[in-house]
Order: C-alpha cells, then sequence, then structure tokens
C-alpha cells in the first residue's frame, strides 16, 4: 500500500497517537478520560481529520467481533450466576497439600477457565478468592497472584473466546474453532507447565515457609444455610368470667322459716358450685382445643414452608444444570466449525430464556464500555491503516519475518512481542494480522494457518512482559488492592521481575509446538 498524502499521514498519525496514549495510559494528567472515550476521541479525529468518511468508518466497526465479544460475555454472567466459579475456587482448596500445590492449582484451573471463559473473566472472579486462601495460610500473596494472571494470559490463547485479540484473528482468519485450539493447545500446555515451574523455582524459599498456624484449614466461601423462622404473635384467647358478689342473705329476710331458709341456701350454693365446676372444664376444654388448632397450624405453614423450600431447591438446581448444557452445547456448536458470532448470541439468549424473567439485571452486567472501546479501536486503526505506515513497516520487516525458516518466525515474534507491549495486542493484531497472513499466504495455505496462530500466540503471551502487558494483570493487581479487609499491593517491579524471563521462556518454547 503506497503511502498517503503528508497531510492524512500526519493527521492520521496524531490521532491514533492520542487513541495509543489514552489506551495505554487511562488516566494521564493532561486528559484523564480514560481508554473508552479516548477511543471515541481517536475514531472522532479520523472523521474529523478527514483520513476516513462517516461511511468508511461505519464500516470499519467489525460486527461478528462485537457479536462474539457480546455472546461470550453474557454466557460468562450466567455462568457466574450458575456458581460455577465458586466451584473453581473450591477446587483451589479441596485437599490442598501446601503451598506449592496450591500455586500449581492456580495455575491450572486459570488457564482452563480462561481458555473457555475469558482471561478477564476469571480475573475478575478468583483474585480475591487466591487472596484470602494466601492471607489464611500465612503466605505471601504475589507468588498466587502472578500465578493466576500469567496463566490467564496463557490459557487464553488456546481459544477464540479466550481474549479478544484472539477473537479477532478467528474472524480475520477464519479458522475454525477446532483448529484453532488443537494448532495452539499443545504450546498452551506445556506454557502453563512451565510458568509453573518458574514461579517455583523464583519463590520456592517463599512458599517453603511454615505456617505459624500448624493444621491450618481454609475456610471456603459457602453459601449460608438460612433457616426460616415463622414469626408470628401469640394467638391469646382471652376469656373473662363474670364473677358476681354473693348476695348477703340474711335469715330474716329469705324465709320465715329457719329450716327452709337453711335448706334452700344450701341447695342454690351447691348448684351455683356445679355449674362453675362444668364451666371452668369447658373453658380447659376451649383452651386445649385452641392451643391444638395453633399447633396444627404451625405443623401446616412449617410442612409448606419445607415443600417450598424443597422446589427451589430443585428449580435452582435444575436451572443451573441448564445453564452448564447451554454451554457445553456453545462449545460442541463452535467445535463443529458453526459461525462464532451466532453460536455465542443464541446461547446467550437461551440463557436469558431459561432464567424466566427480567433479563435487564444480568444484562446491564455487560462490559458495553468494552464494545464501545472495540468501536473506537476499529475506526481509529484502520484509518492509520489507510495512512500507509504501517504497510511501509511491514515492507521493511517481512523479507526478515519469514515463517519457513527458524530466523523469520523469531524476528516475527520479536515484532509482534514489542508491538503488543507498545501499542497493546488488540491494535497490534488489526495492524499486523492480515499482512502477516498474505505474507505467509505466499508460502502456502499451511503457512497462513501457522502464522495467524504464531500471531495469536506470541501477541497473548507478550501480556505477561509487564504489568501494563494485559487487562487480565491491572484486573488482578486492582482487585487485590481493593480486596477487604486487607488488600495487597501488585507492584510493577515485582511484576516486570519475574515477567520478562517468563515471557520470553514461555514464548520461545510455545512457538516449536504450534501446529501447521
Amino acid at each position: 500500500m503506497a503511502m498517503a498524502s503528508t497531510e492524512r499521514v500526519i493527521l492520521g498519525s496524531i490521532a491514533f497517537a492520542i487513541f495509543w496514549i489514552l489506551a495505554v495510559f487511562p488516566a494521564v494528567p493532561f486528559m484523564p478520560i480514560g481508554r473508552t472515550a479516548g477511543s471515541l476521541l481517536g475514531a472522532n479525529l479520523i472523521v474529523i481529520f478527514r483520513v476516513l468518511t462517516p461511511d468508511e468508518a461505519y464500516a470499519a466497526i467489525d460486527l461478528p467481533i462485537l457479536g462474539l465479544l457480546y455472546g461470550t460475555m453474557v454466557v460468562s454472567i450466567y455462568l457466574e450466576r450458575a456458581d460455577m466459579f465458586k466451584y473453581l475456587g473450591k477446587l483451589l482448596a479441596w485437599k490442598s497439600r501446601g503451598a506449592k500445590d496450591l500455586l500449581c492449582r492456580i495455575c491450572l484451573v486459570s488457564a482452563i477457565s480462561s481458555a473457555f471463559f475469558t482471561n478477564d473473566t476469571s480475573c475478575v472472579v478468583l483474585t480475591e478468592f487466591v487472596l484470602k486462601i494466601a492471607r489464611q495460610q500465612n503466605l505471601p500473596p504475589h507468588p498466587f497472584l502472578l500465578a493466576l494472571a500469567s496463566s490467564a494470559n496463557i490459557g487464553s490463547s488456546a481459544t477464540p473466546i479466550g481474549n479478544p485479540q484472539n477473537l479477532v484473528i478467528a474472524i480475520l482468519s477464519k479458522i475454525t474453532f477446532g483448529r484453532f485450539l488443537f494448532g495452539i493447545f499443545p504450546a498452551m500446555f506445556v506454557g502453563v507447565v512451565v510458568n509453573a515451574v518458574l514461579l517455583l523455582c523464583m519463590y520456592w524459599n517463599v512458599l517453603s515457609v511454615q505456617k505459624d498456624v500448624e493444621n491450618a484449614e481454609v475456610e471456603l466461601v459457602l453459601d449460608e444455610e438460612v433457616v426460616s423462622h415463622r414469626f408470628a404473635p401469640a394467638t391469646l384467647s382471652h376469656v373473662v368470667n363474670s364473677l358476681h358478689s354473693q348476695d348477703q342473705f340474711s335469715g330474716n329476710e329469705i324465709m320465715k322459716d329457719p329450716n327452709g331458709v337453711f335448706d334452700s341456701s344450701r341447695n342454690f350454693n351447691a348448684s351455683r358450685e356445679a355449674a362453675n365446676d362444668h364451666g371452668s372444664l369447658q373453658m380447659r376444654d376451649k383452651n386445649v382445643s385452641l392451643k391444638t388448632v395453633d399447633e396444627r397450624e404451625d405443623q401446616n405453614f412449617t410442612s409448606c414452608e419445607e415443600k417450598q423450600n424443597f422446589s427451589e431447591k430443585w428449580r435452582r438446581l435444575l436451572w443451573k444444570i441448564s445453564v452448564y448444557l447451554v454451554t457445553i452445547g456453545m462449545l460442541i456448536s463452535l467445535l463443529m466449525g458453526l459461525n462464532m458470532s451466532w453460536t455465542a448470541i443464541t446461547a446467550a439468549l437461551a440463557l436469558v430464556v431459561l432464567d424466566f424473567k427480567d433479563a435487564r439485571e444480568c444484562l446491564e452486567k455487560v462490559s458495553y464500555s468494552l464494545l464501545i472501546f472495540f468501536c473506537g479501536m476499529f475506526i481509529t486503526v484502520d484509518g492509520f491503516n489507510r495512512t500507509g505506515i504501517p504497510s511501509a513497516f511491514w515492507d521493511f520487516m517481512e523479507p526478515y519475518a519469514k515463517i519457513d525458516h527458524a530466523g523469520g518466525v523469531a524476528v516475527l515474534a520479536v515484532v509482534i512481542l514489542v508491538l503488543s507491549n507498545l501499542a497493546s495486542n488488540v491494535p497490534t493484531v488489526l495492524l499486523l494480522g492480515v499482512r502477516v497472513g498474505a505474507s505467509a499466504g505466499a508460502i502456502s495455505a499451511a503457512s497462513e494457518k501457522k502464522a495467524w496462530l504464531i500471531l495469536a500466540w506470541v501477541s497473548t503471551v507478550a501480556g505477561n512482559l509487564s504489568l501494563l502487558g494485559s487487562a487480565a494483570n491491572l484486573i488482578v493487581c486492582e482487585q487485590a488492592r481493593r480486596a477487604k479487609p486487607s488488600g495487597y499491593n501488585l507492584s510493577f517491579w515485582t511484576h516486570l521481575k519475574f515477567g520478562v524471563p517468563s515471557t520470553i521462556i514461555v514464548i520461545a518454547i510455545g512457538l516449536t509446538l504450534i501446529g501447521d
């Protein structure tokens, strides 16, 4: 592609530079507007500077990528509601045999969950749990946080739905889900193992420290069983007995005959006592019957409540199973080569329907700011491509980056590694993807596929180089810092000290295992 006019080159470069600064450093003092607004600003400048027309800008937005990203986010939200990530968290602490065993488990669980549910999601839901386990075992958190973030990045490289740049690569290259998975899986698996070994070697002494409390058990965050007690006012039966004062009878006033008076008074008193006894018996019977009625009402209410709780538990269990089955169906459909965007959207809508209630609460959790960021980035990167600078750069590097020999693969990997950390991985994929694929395609069809997979592998693992290399790293750092009651600050240098050797070694080993 020939270079554009000098004016378009300068203005397009300015727009892209503003986008890049705000994407890499979202809180710069002179314009702390964040990544999403920075992306929109860059896109707007591309149109204002007439690098792209408004119609060309709209056409630059890749709807299949946005659809796939949206669908996978909705599915991840419903999986989180179905407690899948809680079960993964329990797996970390189940019969743990010490700090080294825990670190290896974190690497494995983080990698697997990130491959199928994106690295960002895994880091969001697992960071606080990992931090809590480390605190409870009186261990320094940073080896475990590094294990979580680095393994999430490595694991996410194995599938098109593992991270945003893989989504872009899968759509642009038209590589099926299955071919993508089987092409990178060996490199991913070995990469996770090597990463865990490096962590163990670097932090062996730290992980060997004896715990202050012997036989300390890791407390799992379980659902509390709430026993519902019915509180109802007591039914009180107030019976008012009118005790009439006895009339004072004088013998002379009642009867003239003293004997008659005596006899009739005694008979009257006896009959009155019998009536009182009969009334008290009736009151006792009434009290007993009222108590029996109350007890029966309590028993009936309790049985109804138990039945309701039982039915609720079964309903939730069936719903969870439905969520898992829909997710498995989505993965099988992706492996069968069905359209990835519409498969993810269909699975998301199936979960919405199965939930059988207003989906607003779940849909509001979707990261719409990320979708908007992608829209702005598509326009900005396409505008920068139109300036001709990326093409000129690739024309210079292409003779040295042929993947038909080891030296060319190494040069290509270095270029991707550097650009991924300078311009971020997704813009790097958008800038180089088509060019790298076309260059390798001139060699053979198999080489073209391998070039795309190398781009996916290197651009993803490159995120482990520094704390700013990927969103997953920043998520782990921020989640750990905000964790209650006591957070932990994962510093830039702590990450860099491990990230540099790990990234270089894992990328180098993985490049030898990526399939054609």
